[in-house]
């Protein structure tokens, strides 16, 4: 048999055993003997953290290490008590009796049979702990993150009263004073990613979303002021990107790597929203200034339009034609003050779309579009517009290299972007300035490059009074600029004090 038939035949086989082991309406089989870190703790990640947690230990019971399952909450009664399933409050508490929906987890749906088949099956067992050395670090508010390393940051957000920045860190968000003076909180959860943070927009409340990549992905609500957990939304298998705020601050958005697109209610962490129009990665989110539609962005070169009422999927915003984009969409912005959308991605294009078309699409169209921008080294991973939507700011990264321009933001065609000048006048009262609007006949002009940026960068900020503009990446700095300008006016670490080693049980 020749080489080619032979390479054949094994991709046959392999092919095969995918389609059996993909087979629908299969179950995997329980183990002969169930692991607690391999089988069980996922389990309690994706249904059973998001309440009781060391931020948020409802019933005063905490489930994100194995030697808390062993103790009884404010029951009275312990949870697990090893190789007695009946005597274990756990399994009374998940179980459904004389019909009823079981008490946990709570407002949710009942666990699957199989998930309750495998606990049950490891308290027979003896309940054995085998969380191996190396993932038996602790991190709570007892026991912060330290760090070896500075970590990677990947989203900034300033508070909308100006005086905070909420700086993505591992495990935790850290609140710094806006002026880089130093931290004023730590906020420390059970993902060890933040991904994307946002603000509500009375400033009283902060959203999160992370997870741990391919274990699970949640979203965080933090209370500002009182520095607590308010609501953990555990979702999907993976980490959740793109966090983004309703205008009545009731609901939030965020994209996941399943390719969907959803929203929960801050109050009850009931899902609103699920949509699933996206063949990638959705990774960054944006509503419209009435709260009626989400926008979202995808790693399959897409920003779609989806009316929030009815869950539908509208309109791709961008092109369809092929070759039109150059690679996925990685960020997204609305203007503040209009429904017209700046995004970017792998192709280094800044883009402001208007958000709805009034024509007919043509197949090779791309009619939405207001304005490309000159393009920057390498990928654009983050876009916003300042606070009165007169500027764009974007992030990029090529080789270990980063870079953060400001455009002069453009306007549809037709409309007039108005700038500020003064006109000096003499009269018999003396010299005075007067104010004069002009026609800015410069759109999409490049303001200026921020100096002194070292290496990738994933995440920028405008400060709400529009006169700073933070950017952060790699190196674990923020930087604070003058967008106008350029000119860097400071720059610190996020992370406290010296690294020590990691606390252990």
């Amino acid at each position: 048999m020749t080489p080619v038939r032979v390479f054949a035949l094994f991709s046959l086989l392999l092919l095969s055993v995918a389609v059996r082991a993909a087979e629908p309406g299969k179950e995997a089989p329980i183990p002969d003997v169930v692991s607690y870190y391999r089988d069980v703790r996922p389990v309690f990640q994706q249904h059973c953290q998001g309440c009781h947690q060391p931020a948020k230990a409802q019933g005063d019971f905490v489930m994100t290490a194995h030697a808390g399952l062993l103790l009884a909450g404010e029951s009275g009664k312990a949870a697990i008590v090893a190789g007695k399933v009946d005597a274990s409050n756990l399994i009374e508490q998940i179980v459904p009796k004389a019909g009823k929906k079981p008490a946990m987890p709570k407002n949710k749906e009942p666990l699957p049979q199989r998930e309750v088949t495998l606990i049950k099956k490891w308290i027979a067992q003896g309940a054995t702990d085998d969380t191996p050395s190396t993932s038996r670090q602790v991190i709570d508010q007892e026991h912060p993150p330290t760090y070896v390393l500075p970590p990677v940051i990947t989203s900034i957000a300033y508070a909308p009263d100006g005086k905070l920045l909420a700086v993505a860190g591992y495990h935790e968000i850290l609140l710094h004073h806006a002026d880089g003076s130093g931290l004023a909180g730590r906020l420390i959860g059970i993902s060890e990613r933040i991904q994307s943070l946002a603000f509500s927009p009375d400033g009283k409340l902060l959203a999160a979303s992370g997870g741990d990549p391919g274990r699970f992905g949640e979203v965080q609500i933090w209370d500002v002021a009182k520095k607590k957990l308010k609501l953990s939304h555990p979702v999907t298998f993976d980490t959740v990107y793109g966090v983004s705020w309703s205008p009545d601050a009731t609901r939030v958005a965020f994209g996941c790597a399943d390719n969907t697109l959803r929203a929960i209610d801050i109050a009850t962490g009931q899902q609103v929203l699920y949509q699933g129009a996206a063949n990638d990665w959705v990774l960054d989110t944006v509503w419209s200034v009435d709260g009626s539609y989400l926008v979202s962005v995808s790693r399959d070169r897409a920003m779609r339009l989806v009316e929030v009422a009815t869950q539908r999927f509208i309109d791709n915003i961008t092109s369809i034609t092929p070759g039109a984009l150059k690679g996925g969409l990685m960020a997204v912005d609305r203007n503040p003050k209009k429904d017209e959308l700046l995004c970017a991605g792998a192709d280094g294009t800044p883009k402001i779309f208007q958000m709805h078309r009034n024509k007919k699409r043509v197949i090779g169209d791309d009619f939405n579009l207001i304005k490309s921008f000159a393009p920057l080294p390498g990928r654009i991973y983050a876009a916003k517009y300042s606070i009165d939507g007169s500027l764009i700011a974007v992030g990029s990264s090529l080789d270990g290299v980063g870079e953060v321009r400001v455009y002069r933001a453009a306007t549809k065609p037709g409309e007039k972007n108005l700038a500020t000048a003064s006109l000096l006048t003499y009269s018999s009262r003396g010299f005075a300035t007067l104010p004069l609007m002009l026609e800015a006949r410069l759109d999409g002009r490049l303001v200026a490059t921020m100096e002194n940026v070292n290496g990738p960068v994933y995440t920028l900020a405008y400060r709400p009074d529009g006169k700073q503009l933070a950017s952060a990446g790699f190196d674990g700095m923020v930087r604070l600029h003058d967008p106008l300008t350029g000119k860097l006016s400071k720059e610190f670490a996020v992370v406290p004090g010296k690294p020590i080693a990691a606390t252990t049980k």
